[in-house]
């Protein structure tokens, strides 16, 4: 799936010769009920020039009340570009992370990641965010999953072609963690729109060196979510698991701080330009933790 017309690297953030820029995702404050206003406040205050969200298909009570940070995906966009535009925020990357293997990825997912393309492109919005799952389907093999996820892909890409909006490939499952895997399908649809959305806490709590994994991706690196694990949860379930959420300690304090400052220096020699998008629980500790550690490494 080729074309001649590449996603601009960064429309609404750094430009092809800027350096990493920090943002934050909204998702972190999930856990502790807070607002999509109150994650927008915590960037205005720590700096940040660019956040990024989930999305609720469709409206929830708790949404409406105020206690959960993603947005209906029937928002007002033009709405939301002045409220954020107001408060000097872009938009990095939209969290459309509704697993795209298996049947549920083509009866949910597809249309799910295609409205989120829509709302990406009246946001100014360069990316957003998909992912394959934390477990496999039950009741489908590899090679059937694996079938379908191209298929899905296939669907997707052809929106974000229309509208000119690029897809990244998070590792946050047991696909997208078969590195091997993930480079060989990035290889086969060779599409300026499809790119990779690097998590450095899912690759190292899913048993990889984060580095590693980095260095093998770099080629469709867009966007990364910055996440350290805490010592614990590091020593009981790395390789048992595929994911976290957000790290429960600011980024800089965990059994990944090393890593994270290794891929830093890597992305720096090799001159990438991008958002590091905070990924921690949102207290305002760890926030402001996490974005000084984040700023000294830098």
């Amino acid at each position: 799936m080729k074309s001649k017309t590449k996603p601009t690297t960064f429309k609404n953030g750094p430009s092809a010769t800027s350096r990493i820029q920090l943002g934050m995702h909204t998702d972190n404050w999930r856990t502790l009920s807070g607002s999509f206003e109150q994650a927008v406040a915590s960037a205005v205050e720590h700096q940040l020039g660019h956040i990024e969200f989930g999305l609720v298909d469709g409206q929830n009570f708790i949404q409406g009340l105020g206690y959960d940070p993603a947005l209906p995906i029937d928002v007002d966009e033009m709405w939301l570009n002045r409220y954020l535009g107001e408060r000097g925020i872009q938009v990095s990357q939209i969290d459309a992370g509704y697993p795209l293997t298996g049947p549920k990825g083509a009866v949910y997912g597809v249309p799910y990641v295609w409205r989120a393309i829509r709302m990406a492109h009246l946001l100014g919005c360069p990316y957003v965010d998909s992912t394959d799952g934390a477990t496999k389907p039950a009741g489908w093999t590899d090679k059937e999953t694996i079938a379908q996820w191209r298929l899905n892909l296939r669907l997707v890409l052809e929106r974000a072609e229309s509208f000119k909006v690029g897809v990244n490939l998070e590792p946050h499952g047991p696909f997208t963690n078969n590195l091997e895997l993930m480079v060989k399908i990035l290889k086969e649809f060779d599409s300026p729109w499809l790119g990779v959305n690097f998590d450095t806490g899912n690759t190292f709590i899913a048993g990889h060196d984060p580095l590693t994994y980095l260095k093998a991706i770099r080629p469709w690196l867009k966007h990364v979510h910055c996440k350290d694990v805490p010592q614990e949860m590091a020593a009981a379930n790395r390789g048992e698991e595929t994911g976290i959420a957000s790290s429960a300690v600011s980024i800089g304090n965990g059994a990944n701080a090393a890593n994270i400052k290794a891929c830093i220096g890597y992305l720096q020699q090799t001159k990438w330009a991008g958002v590091f998008s905070v990924e921690t629980l949102g207290t305002p500790r760890n926030i402001r933790e996490s974005v000084a550690w984040l700023r000294s490494v830098i």
